[in-house]
């Protein structure tokens, strides 16, 4: 399957007064069209932080440190502003966690959606308005002919999301990154947004990269998932093997997390300790300090990517031989 976004060792780092501090650290994943892959971790693994950079809107002072972005093979992770702003809403549109950050309150939603449509696309103002119009009858916005004169304080929660993936989808992009889309929402209106992402991207065969830290949501909407750790990849699959058969220890610890209507259970289980500080994150496997099967390889040397079933994880769990880490190797995979 062609691949249409391509993130290899994605580097994010963080310049301070006491350091330089590493956001991102290794990131690599690829994304087919007409798929959604899930991007599920806690807060702070760095999921929101991989969208802001592939979407180019990262808040300075944080920069691209290493690796690429290739977009249909184009890399992207290094153009100048002005053209990346051509590429951001005309072949990547973003969908945030709040509408009310995306839509301007002083201009109509038709304003906001005829910009954009007249930014990137060659057609008229009239041909503009009459493709907005449609795009809120898709994105469900009943009597559209209408609601496309108001402005977004007229606009329930559930109904400005609709209004804000119309905006991402209003120029065609080839890709969506959506940042918690339906966190802001009540599970009910959460769901309608769910299927209707779903159906529009199939539809149009637009590929999503959907960030959330709902488990719930990545099993109802996506194919794949990638599971984040102190910025870091720590397991990546179908999302079937990567909930029912998890190859990394943080992953199962998720999933066990989880309440299971199926199970009596008294107590859920919880990941003892706490994503690390990024002025702390250990050496070796950054969750191994919180990792019941931890072994001494795990505290020197750095797991990359390995095949563990029907996913890869970053776990020494995996590889069939695992001698204690030497010095100098510990040093080179660090």
């Amino acid at each position: 399957m062609d691949k249409l976004l391509e993130v290899k060792d994605l580097v994010v780092e963080f310049p301070t007064r006491r350091g330089v501090l590493r956001a991102l650290d290794g990131v690599s994943f690829d994304i087919a069209p007409g798929e959604i892959l899930g991007v599920v971790g806690e807060s702070g693994a760095g999921k929101s932080l991989t969208g802001a950079a592939i979407i180019g809107l990262l808040e300075p002072p944080g920069r691209i440190a290493g690796g690429e972005i290739r977009l249909q093979g184009e890399r992207i992770d290094h153009l100048p502003p002005a053209q990346m702003r051509r590429i951001r809403g005309r072949r990547i549109g973003a969908i945030f966690q709040d509408p009310l950050t995306s839509l301007n309150p002083l201009y109509t939603i038709g304003q906001q959606l005829t910009e954009t449509i007249l930014t990137h696309l060659d057609v008229s103002p009239a041909e503009a308005r009459a493709r907005a119009i449609r795009l809120l009858q898709e994105t469900g916005i009943p009597a559209a002919e209408q609601r496309i004169d108001h402005y977004p304080h007229q606009f329930s929660g559930g109904m400005r999301q609709r209004v804000v993936i119309a905006l991402a989808l209003a120029a065609e992009p080839q890709l969506v990154v959506a940042d918690e889309p339906t966190t802001a929402l009540d599970v009910s209106i959460q769901a309608q947004i769910i299927t209707l992402l779903k159906r529009i991207c199939r539809e149009r065969g637009a590929a999503v990269m959907l960030v959330t830290h709902d488990m719930g949501v990545i099993a109802e909407t996506c194919d794949r998932v990638a599971v984040m750790y102190a910025g870091r990849v720590a397991e990546i699959g179908p999302v079937h093997d990567v909930i029912h058969h998890p190859a990394h220890p943080y992953t199962a610890g998720l999933m066990r997390c989880i309440p299971d209507m199926e199970m009596e259970r008294e107590r859920l289980h919880q990941i003892d300790g706490a994503m690390p500080r990024l002025t702390e994150i250990p050496r070796g496997c950054a969750f191994h300090p919180r990792c019941e099967k931890a072994m001494l390889r795990c505290h020197d040397q750095r797991p990359h990517l390995m095949p563990a079933g029907a996913t890869r994880a970053a776990c020494w769990l995996h590889e069939s031989a695992t001698p204690d880490a030497t010095p100098a190797a510990a040093e080179m995979t660090r």
